[in-house]
């Protein structure tokens, strides 16, 4: 793996000695330092070439370190400022964190301090560059870290890539568990073959076993053909069965005849059909609390859990909030076509702070939200404080609503008449042909609304 090239500072001091200070220091912590005497030669030096940040002192001759900051602030929005400031302009260096200075430090000050300062500033403001996330394998491309506590979770699935041994994805909501099902698959020998997920706490227990094992025509009411099932879908490669916890215990009995037999046996079928399949599982329950309930079979667990990989929640890797929430905005700005630079520094530093319950699908719902209320080129602390106090949902397009709204009509339709097409289509003033043309796209079922049976829930 490459050595990533030291961070890039520019220091700007008109005190000769304490400018050589600086950069004797800051050298020797590792940074590639430019020192300039004035403003004006700082401003020139950032038209040559960018740094990823700047420390000034506030007394400068000429243009000061305040108007300094102005200048790089209209520049290089996102671009952080430390100010040097001596007890005479503290309260100019106090008014100009409000406006976006990412701090301030007194002379004389403390030399760790600083560096600790520097480094917080390095760290919310970096963009989200494959150099900086660590390794540039391909594999693991869509996973946006560099956290040591990830860096150890993605070291132990690229191990156990390279067998076919099941694993068990262990995290809370939201904190990524599918990507990384998505990155061992990509890093195994199967790579080339399907990966397919399936939620089992997403679909009604009568559907389940269906979708995972398939069914033959006439097998029950509604089977007018012969259907594979997920497990024949994934033939090959690789099968994530999320929420693993929530799968029904009746179920539990076939999968486990599947995995010790590695052959399913579709709904209505006399024959049983080779499969080979590498099954990954995510939960975000506690299995052990489960097993020890007779929720869950003890003998499926132990053939789940052959290895174990346990996800950190975002509030434990908060390096990662940067990197995350500025690559969320670039994809999201492309969505909503919007011409935005990134987060102020003060916004950033909001986010980093955040309590993130629900982890990285929570960060994403924010990054949108503020994505699509912002009026300027750069997101500013108002409107992340503002999606931090409401609640995270997912902002919608206005086809996705439809969508939405459409099948929840339909799903009542069906509800009201016990799963009658006729009378449903006769509701919603549209023939029979028509109506069944709308379930199938949203893939409805009329035998599921029978008295007995149960919707599948909203996509």
């Amino acid at each position: 793996m490459s050595t990533p090239a030291p961070a890039y500072l520019l220091v700007v001091d008109d005190d000769a000695d304490m400018l050589r200070l600086l950069t004797i220091r800051l050298t020797a912590a590792g940074y590639r330092v430019t020192a300039v005497t004035s403003a004006e030669a700082a401003l020139t030096q950032l038209q040559l070439e960018r740094p990823q940040l700047v420390l000034s002192d506030v007394r400068l001759p000429g243009k000061d370190g305040l108007a300094l900051f102005d200048d790089i602030r209209r520049q290089h929005p996102s671009l952080p400022v430390i100010l040097l400031t001596a007890h005479g302009t503290i309260p100019d260096a106090v008014q100009a964190t409000e406006r976006g200075v990412f701090t301030y430090l007194t002379k004389p000050f403390d030399g760790k301090a600083l560096l600790d300062k520097i480094a917080q500033a390095l760290a919310l403001s970096a963009p989200a560059s494959p150099a900086q996330r660590g390794s540039p394998q391909a594999w693991q491309t869509h996973i946006i870290s560099r956290s040591s506590r990830m860096a150890e979770a993605l070291a132990e699935a690229q191990m156990v890539a390279q067998s076919d041994a099941s694993v068990l994805l262990r995290g809370e909501s939201g904190t990524g568990k599918e990507m990384l099902a998505q990155a061992i698959h990509q890093a195994s020998a199967r790579a080339n073959k399907p990966f397919i997920a399936v939620n089992c706490g997403a679909i009604p227990e009568a559907l389940l076993e269906s979708e995972l094992f398939g069914h033959v025509k006439g097998a029950f009411t509604d089977a007018v053909a012969n259907h594979k099932g997920l497990f024949q879908a994934a033939d090959g490669g690789t099968l994530l069965l999320d929420e693993i916890g929530d799968m029904p215990p009746a179920l539990q009995v076939k999968l486990l005849r599947v995995l010790q037999e590695r052959q399913v046996r579709p709904v209505g079928s006399s024959q049983s059909i080779p499969v080979d399949v590498r099954i990954l599982s995510a939960t975000h329950r506690d299995l052990d609390a489960a097993m020890a309930s007779g929720d869950f079979r003890a003998d499926l667990y132990y053939r789940l859990n052959v290895v174990t990989l346990t996800l950190p929640p975002l509030a434990e890797r908060r390096e990662d909030i940067p990197l995350l929430a500025n690559h969320f905005l670039v994809t999201l700005a492309a969505k909503y076509g919007k011409r935005l630079s990134g987060f102020a520094p003060e916004a950033l530093k909001a986010l980093s702070t955040a309590a993130w319950p629900g982890n990285v699908r929570q960060l994403y719902n924010v990054v949108e939200q503020v994505c699509a209320l912002s009026t300027t080129p750069l997101i500013p602390l108002a409107l992340v404080q503002r999606a931090l106090r409401s609640p995270s949902v997912p902002v919608l397009t206005l086809a996705e609503a439809k969508q939405r709204f459409e099948r929840d009509y339909l799903v009542g339709l069906l509800k009201l008449t016990d799963g009658n097409v006729a009378d449903a289509a006769r509701l919603a003033d549209r023939n029979r042909t028509e109506f069944y043309r709308l379930m199938q796209k949203h893939g409805l079922t009329p035998g599921h609304f029978k008295a007995d049976g149960a919707p599948p829930p909203p996509a």
